[in-house]
C-alpha cells in the first residue's frame, strides 16, 4: 500500500487505553492546528470500537478548539444508548485537559426501506481531469505555504477540481463547485475504515464553496477560515478508493460565518453520503493580522 495511504489508517485506528477511552497521534499537513478531518475521523473511530453488528448512518459535530499537532488526543465515549435497531454515542477529544471537539454518533443494524435519490450533477468525470498538484505548477510562489505545502507534499487523496481553481486572482463566480476524490491506492474490504476515510476527507473544500461569490483570494492574507461544526450522512455502502464526486455548494454566508452542503456520488451516480458545515469566513486587514501560534492559548 502508498506509505502515506498507510500511515493515515494507522492513524485513525486508535490505541485502546480502557474502557471507552482511546488515544490518537496526529499529523502535520501543513497548517498552524491539527486538521478538523482527522479530528473527526478519529472521534467516529472510537465511536464505531464500541459499537458491534451496527453501521454509523450520521454524526454530528462542533469544533471547540484548535488541536495541538504536537501532542496526543484522548477521545472519551459515552456509550449514550443501544436500541433495537439504533445505537447512540458521544464522544468527547481531549488534549491539555480541556475539550477541542464534541461528536455525536448513530448506527444502525442493517434493513431494508423505501428508496429515492438525488441524481448526480452532470460534469466531467475524472479521467480527463488534472490533479489538483499539475493545476498548480507554476504557481507555487504565489501560494500560501499551508495551502503549498498541500499541493507538493505526498497525499493520501487524489484531487481532481471539474472547475479550474484559481489560486492567486480569483473572480466571484456561483458558490458551486466539483471535485473527484479517491485514495491513491487500493484498501482493505472493512466498510468502517472506508467511512472513517469519508469522514477525514468530507473536511476538505467545503466551506471554501462560500468565499467562491466574494473573489476572496488566500494568497493576500485577507481572510480567515475555521470549521465550527461538521455533519455527515451516510447513505450507502461505498468504497473511496474508488472515484468519488464531492458537489458542493454554499446558499449563504452572513455574520462572518460561511455555509456549505456537499453530497458524494459514485461515478455510475449512486448519492453515498451527505455533508454540511458552518465556519468562521473572516475578512481582515492582512497587515493587522497576528498569528495565533500556540493551540493551547486559544479558546
Amino acid at each position: 500500500m502508498h506509505p502515506v495511504l498507510a500511515d493515515l489508517i494507522t492513524l485513525l485506528r486508535l490505541e485502546r487505553i480502557e474502557d471507552n477511552i482511546f488515544r490518537g497521534e496526529s499529523r502535520d499537513i501543513g497548517s498552524p492546528q491539527v486538521f478538523g478531518g482527522q479530528v473527526l475521523g478519529q472521534a467516529l473511530s472510537a465511536a464505531q470500537l464500541t459499537v458491534e453488528g451496527r453501521v454509523a448512518h450520521s454524526l454530528h459535530a462542533y469544533f471547540l478548539r484548535r488541536g495541538d499537532i504536537n501532542a496526543p488526543i484522548v477521545y472519551e465515549v459515552d456509550r449514550a444508548r443501544d436500541g433495537g435497531s439504533f445505537s447512540s454515542r458521544r464522544v468527547v477529544a481531549i488534549q491539555h485537559g480541556r475539550p477541542i471537539l464534541n461528536l455525536a454518533a448513530s448506527f444502525q443494524v442493517a434493513e431494508e426501506g423505501l428508496e429515492h435519490a438525488a441524481a448526480m450533477p452532470d460534469v466531467p468525470g475524472p479521467g480527463g481531469l488534472e490533479d489538483v498538484t499539475r493545476a498548480a505548477e507554476g504557481k507555487l510562489d504565489r501560494i500560501p505555504m499551508m495551502m503549498r505545502r498541500f499541493l507538493t507534499d505526498a497525499r493520501p487523496f487524489e484531487f481532481r477540481p471539474v472547475e479550474p481553481p484559481e489560486f492567486d486572482q480569483p473572480k466571484p463566480r456561483p458558490p458551486v463547485k466539483h471535485v473527484w476524490i479517491r485514495a491513491v491506492d487500493r484498501l482493505p474490504d472493512d466498510r468502517a475504515l472506508h467511512q472513517n476515510l469519508l469522514a477525514y476527507v468530507s473536511d476538505y473544500e467545503l466551506l471554501g464553496a462560500s468565499t467562491l461569490p466574494h473573489g476572496l483570494s488566500f494568497t493576500r492574507g485577507n481572510v480567515i477560515m475555521a470549521s465550527l461544526d461538521h455533519a455527515l450522512w451516510f447513505h450507502r455502502e461505498f468504497r473511496i478508493d474508488e472515484w468519488l464526486l464531492y458537489s458542493m455548494d454554499s446558499p449563504t454566508a452572513t455574520g462572518a460565518r460561511g455555509f456549505a452542503r456537499g453530497q458524494f456520488f459514485t461515478a455510475d451516480g449512486r448519492l453515498i453520503a451527505s455533508s454540511s458545515q458552518e465556519g468562521l469566513v473572516r475578512v481582515v486587514n492582512p497587515d493587522t493580522v497576528r498569528p495565533r501560534s500556540d493551540p493551547k492559548a486559544q479558546d
